[in-house]
């Protein structure tokens, strides 16, 4: 049996990790970690066809991005849901929509992506991730704020779930879309779903 490698341990083994304290491990290039209310949880990578979806989305989001925003995939983002001396929540979702100078002011100053400057977030469905994405991953982002949350579940037919942020409702949907996508908010928006697979 083969033992997983694990990111260093904080001084205090067992406790809760804030996100300054999770900013500090080390690197990890083989597993994707996330933190949830200060526990390390590790997903396996995604797989081939995760990414070509991903980077067909991101080709057909590209050209419609207005220049104050950008794309970032598999980056991890502040949720905000705690105060910075308490246990933290900081997501990697596969794709966010994000302000550009937040983009510089990371760049400047380091720590992560803040939810308050994200506008998009995208979670593609993988094996294992399904009630994770639609329901624990929704009321996180819908608490940070985030104004749109799109799941992509890739099974054919590919849809895409457009949740919007509708105030202390958390966010609501219209129901999963096939075929093509189209919005105006909050800019418009035009994705070709059939040529994500």
């Amino acid at each position: 049996m083969t033992a997983l490698p694990q990111p260093p341990l904080p001084e205090q083994p067992g406790r809760l990790l804030t996100i300054a304290e999770y900013v500090r491990l080390d690197e990890d290039d083989r597993h994707r970690w996330e933190l949830q209310e200060g526990s390390l949880l590790m997903s396996p990578s995604p797989t081939p066809r995760h990414m070509i979806a991903l980077a067909k989305l991101i080709t057909q989001l590209d050209p419609a991005l207005p220049a104050t925003f950008t794309l970032v995939p598999d980056v991890d983002i502040d949720l905000g849901l705690a105060p910075a001396d308490q246990p933290g929540t900081a997501r990697r979702p596969d794709l966010v929509v994000v302000r550009q100078d937040e983009v510089d002011r990371v760049d400047r100053a380091g720590g992560l992506l803040r939810a308050s400057e994200v506008v998009i977030v995208v979670e593609i469905i993988s094996p294992g991730s399904r009630r994770m994405d639609n329901v624990t991953k929704r009321s996180e982002y819908a608490d940070a704020g985030i104004p749109h949350y799109w799941i992509l579940d890739l099974n054919p037919p590919v849809s895409l779930l457009n949740c919007h942020l509708a105030e202390e409702f958390g966010y609501q949907d219209d129901g999963g879309v096939t075929g093509v996508f189209e919005t105006t908010v909050p800019f418009p928006i035009r994705v070709d779903l059939g040529r994500l697979r």
